[in-house]
C-alpha cells in the first residue's frame, strides 16, 4: 500500500508541544507549590518531625494529581469559549474528501452476550447503510469465547444476522481456537490474516455502537491526513438503567467535553488510545505496534494487559500522529451498572496500568507518551497514597495528643496568616482543596449554560445542576470505597496475584443484599472501627471525617440501591441525570433499544437446560450445517492442524469423546473436551446423524429431553 509516506520521510510535527506542555503543567505545579507551602506552614506551627515530612510529600503528590485534573477542566473551559483550530476535525477540510479506501470494523468478543454484540453491530451497519458508503466497510466478529454454548450461539446469531440484512460477504465471523494474548492477540491474529486488505480498521468493544456518518468522517480525516496513524473518538456512555449507571453516564456526558478539550490542548497529535471506538491505519500498526513480552513474572511481567496506551506510544515512537477527535459525536459505549461490577473492571485495568511502570522507561518513547503512562499509573496509585496520607495524619495526631503538647506552638510563617488560628489555617487549605476539586464541575455547568440547545438536552440548567449535586454526593460516598478497592488491587499486584481474564458483566439486573454483604462487609467493618477510633481520639475530628466514614459504613445499602433499575427510572422521571442521548436519542440507539426491548418481551433465549448450545450444534440441522461449514473453512488455515493437536483433538480421540457425550451426556465431559468435540467437523457430522438415529436407550437422559424439545419446534 502507498497511502502514506515512508516512516523515514514523515515530516516533523508542526505543533509547539513544548510551550503548551510548559504552560499547562507549570500551572498545575505552581498551584501545587502555593498550596503545599500553606500546608507546610501549618505543619511547621506544630513542630517539625519525620512523620510531618512524610505527610507533606504525600500531600504534594496527591494535590498535584488533583491540580492536573483541575487544569484539564480550566484549560478546556477556555478553549470551548474562545475556540481552537488545533484539533483534528478543524485542521483541514475533510467532508468533501473522496472515500476510496476499504475499512474493517472489528468486534473482538470474549464470552459476551452475543445478542447485545450483534444488536450493536446491526445498528452500526444500518447506520452506515443510510450513508450510502457501506460498500467501503466490512464487519468482523472476532471471537475468543471459551464457553462452548457461547461459541455456538455466536455462530447461530451471526448467520441469522447475515440472512436478515442480506449481508453475505459484508459481515464475517471468526473464532480462534486458542485465545493467546487476549484482545491484543485477537486483533493481531485478524491483522495477520486480513490486514493487507484494508487501509484502516476501526476497533470496537463488545458494547460499542457508532454512527455511520461518524465512521465515514473518521475515514475521510485519515485520508486527508496521511501522517495520522490513529484517531480516538470520545465514546459517550449510553443505555444505563441503574442509578449507578445513570450517574456515571451523566458525569461522562457533562464533564468529558471540557476535560478532553483540556487534554487535547497539550497532547495534540501526541494523543492516546483507549482500546476501542478508534480508527487505526493498518500498515503502521502492524509494523510498529506488536507488543513485547515484559520481563519477569506476572502480574508485572508477561503479557501487557492494558495494551492500548502502549500501542499509542509505539505508534508515536515511529513518528505517526495520534489524535483525539473529542468534538466528533456519534460514538457510544456502555458501562457497568453497579459498584461491584465496576470495581471488577477496575481491578483488571489496575494491573494493566501498573504494568506500564516497566514500559515507562522503554527506549525511544516520546516524552508525552511517558506522561500518558505516568498519569495512568498514578490513577491507581493515588488511592493507596491517599490512605497512607490519612494514616500518617492519624499517627501525627495521636502522637501529639498523647504527648500532651499544645496544638499550636508557633505562629504561621506566612505573614498574612500570623494572626490566624491553626483551625482557621487548616480550614483555608481544606477550602482550597475542595475548590480545586469542584471547579471543573462548576465550569462544566457554566459551559452548558452558554448553549441553549445543549441545555435542553440535559433537561435544563436546573436539572443539570441538581444532577451535579447528586453526582457529587454519590462520588463522595464512592471515593472511600475506590480507595480501599484500589489499595487492595495494588497490594495484590505487588504481592504477585494476577487478575483473571473474565467477561465484563454488562446487565442491569441489580445487586442482591447477600452478594453486597459478601463484597462489602470488610468496608463496613473498617468504617465502623475507624469511626469508633476517631470518636475516642477526638469527637471534633470525627465530624470532619464523616464523608469518608459514611462511604464505608453505608457501602452495602449504597451498593444495592444504586444498582436498582427502579431507582434509575425514578431519577429519570424526576429529570435527574438526563443526557442528550436520552432526551434526543439518535437513530442508532433507538434501533438498538428496540431490539433489546423486543428481546426482553419475547423472553430471550430459553435456558432451562445446561449445554443448550452444544445441543443445537448437534441436533439442529441449520446450526450444525453453519458450524461444520465454518470448521471446514478453518482447515484452509495451515496452523489449524497444529491448534487441533494442542487441544488433543485427533479424530479418533474425539470420536471416543463423542461416544461418551452421547452415552453419558455433556456434564460428564470437561469444558476442554466439549470444545475438542465442537472443533472437529467430521465428528460433528457423525454426532448429528447418531443423535437422531440411535435408539433412546442408548442415549443419555439429557439427550432424550433435548430431542423431544427440538422435535416439537415449528419448522
Amino acid at each position: 500500500m502507498a497511502d502514506a509516506p515512508s516512516i523515514t520521510t514523515l515530516p516533523p510535527s508542526p505543533y509547539r508541544h513544548g510551550w503548551r506542555l510548559f504552560c499547562f503543567f507549570s500551572s498545575a505545579f505552581a498551584l501545587t507549590g502555593l498550596v503545599s507551602l500553606l500546608f507546610a506552614d501549618l505543619l511547621w506551627r506544630t513542630g517539625w518531625s519525620t512523620s510531618r515530612t512524610v505527610l507533606l510529600v504525600l500531600f504534594i503528590v496527591l494535590f498535584l494529581l488533583t491540580a492536573i485534573g483541575c487544569m484539564h477542566g480550566l484549560y478546556g473551559f477556555f478553549i470551548r469559549i474562545f475556540g481552537t483550530q488545533t484539533r483534528i476535525t478543524a485542521l483541514k477540510p475533510f467532508k468533501d474528501q473522496p472515500l476510496e479506501s476499504s475499512t474493517a470494523i472489528i468486534f473482538p468478543i470474549y464470552n459476551e452476550d452475543s445478542f447485545r454484540v450483534l444488536a450493536g453491530l446491526q445498528a452500526t451497519y444500518e447506520s452506515l447503510e443510510r450513508t450510502g458508503k457501506l460498500d467501503k466497510f466490512d464487519f468482523f466478529i472476532l471471537s475468543d469465547s471459551t464457553n462452548p454454548d457461547c461459541w455456538i450461539e455466536e455462530e447461530r446469531r451471526w448467520s441469522e444476522l447475515v440472512r436478515d440484512l442480506d449481508a453475505l460477504g459484508k459481515i464475517y465471523y471468526r473464532r480462534r481456537l486458542f485465545n493467546e494474548e487476549r484482545k491484543s492477540g485477537n486483533v493481531r491474529d485478524f491483522l495477520n490474516t486480513w490486514g493487507k486488505r484494508y487501509r484502516y480498521f476501526v476497533c470496537c468493544d463488545a458494547d460499542s455502537v457508532m454512527r455511520g456518518e461518524t465512521l465515514v468522517d473518521l475515514v475521510k480525516m485519515m485520508e486527508a491526513h496521511p501522517t495520522v496513524g490513529l484517531i480516538q473518538t470520545v465514546p459517550a456512555l449510553v443505555n444505563a438503567e441503574s442509578l449507578f449507571g445513570r450517574i456515571q453516564q451523566f458525569a461522562n456526558r457533562l464533564y468529558a467535553p471540557v476535560f478532553i478539550a483540556g487534554l487535547n490542548y497539550w497532547a495534540l497529535d501526541l494523543g492516546n488510545y483507549w482500546g476501542h471506538n478508534a480508527i487505526i491505519r493498518t500498515e503502521p500498526f502492524m509494523q510498529f505496534c506488536d507488543l513485547p513480552q515484559l520481563p519477569g513474572r506476572k502480574p508485572f511481567g508477561g503479557q501487557i494487559l492494558s495494551h492500548d496506551f502502549v500501542e499509542a506510544a509505539l505508534m508515536l515512537r515511529a513518528n505517526w500522529e495520534v489524535w483525539m477527535a473529542y468534538d466528533l459525536e456519534g460514538s457510544y459505549e456502555e458501562a457497568p451498572q453497579a459498584l461491584i461490577e465496576n470495581a471488577q473492571r477496575e481491578r483488571r485495568w489496575c494491573q494493566g496500568n501498573l504494568q506500564h511502570s516497566l514500559v515507562l522507561f522503554a527506549k525511544g518513547l516520546r516524552g508525552v507518551s511517558r506522561v500518558h503512562l505516568l498519569l495512568g499509573i498514578f490513577g491507581y496509585l493515588a488511592s493507596p497514597l491517599w490512605l497512607a496520607f490519612l494514616i500518617a495524619f492519624y499517627w501525627i495526631y495521636c502522637v501529639q495528643k498523647l504527648s500532651g503538647l499544645s496544638n499550636i506552638s508557633v505562629r504561621a510563617f506566612n505573614p498574612y496568616l500570623k494572626n490566624w488560628s491553626g483551625t482557621a489555617h487548616a480550614f483555608l487549605i481544606f477550602v482550597i482543596c475542595m475548590a480545586v476539586i469542584m471547579l471543573p464541575k462548576l465550569l462544566s455547568l457554566i459551559d452548558l449554560s452558554r448553549d441553549q440547545a445543549r441545555r435542553k438536552q440535559f433537561g435544563g440548567l436546573f436539572s443539570a445542576t441538581a444532577g451535579v449535586v447528586g453526582e457529587t454526593i454519590f462520588s463522595t460516598l464512592h471515593a472511600p470505597l475506590l480507595m480501599l478497592w484500589h489499595t487492595r488491587f495494588v497490594l495484590n499486584n505487588i504481592g504477585g496475584l494476577s487478575v483473571a481474564w473474565t467477561t465484563q458483566k454488562r446487565s442491569a439486573d441489580g445487586t442482591d443484599w447477600l452478594y453486597a454483604f459478601q463484597r462489602h462487609w470488610g468496608h463496613t467493618l473498617i468504617g465502623l472501627a475507624w469511626g469508633w477510633f476517631t470518636w475516642q481520639l477526638e469527637p471534633g475530628l470525627f465530624w470532619w471525617f464523616i464523608p469518608v466514614l459514611a462511604g464505608m459504613v453505608l457501602s452495602i445499602p449504597v451498593s444495592v440501591w444504586t444498582s436498582r433499575r427502579s431507582l434509575g427510572a425514578r431519577a429519570k422521571s424526576l429529570g435527574l441525570f438526563l443526557t442528550p442521548e436520552e432526551t434526543r436519542p439518535p437513530l442508532e440507539l433507538v434501533s438498538l433499544r428496540s431490539q433489546i426491548k423486543i428481546h426482553e418481551l419475547t423472553g430471550g433465549e430459553p435456558r432451562e437446560l445446561a449445554h443448550r448450545g452444544l445441543a443445537e450444534a448437534v441436533l439442529d440441522p441449520y446450526v450444525n450445517a453453519v458450524h461444520v461449514t465454518l470448521l471446514r473453512e478453518k482447515q484452509m488455515n495451515p496452523v489449524y492442524a497444529e491448534h487441533l493437536s494442542r487441544l488433543g483433538a485427533g479424530t479418533e480421540a474425539v470420536r471416543e469423546l463423542g461416544e461418551k457425550l452421547l452415552a453419558a451426556g455433556p456434564a460428564k465431559l470437561t469444558v476442554r473436551e466439549r470444545m475438542a468435540v465442537l472443533a472437529d467437523q467430521k465428528v460433528l457430522v457423525w454426532l448429528h446423524q447418531q443423535a437422531w438415529v440411535r435408539p433412546e436407550e442408548k442415549l443419555a437422559p439429557w439427550w432424550k429431553a433435548m430431542i423431544r424439545e427440538f422435535s416439537q419446534r415449528e419448522i
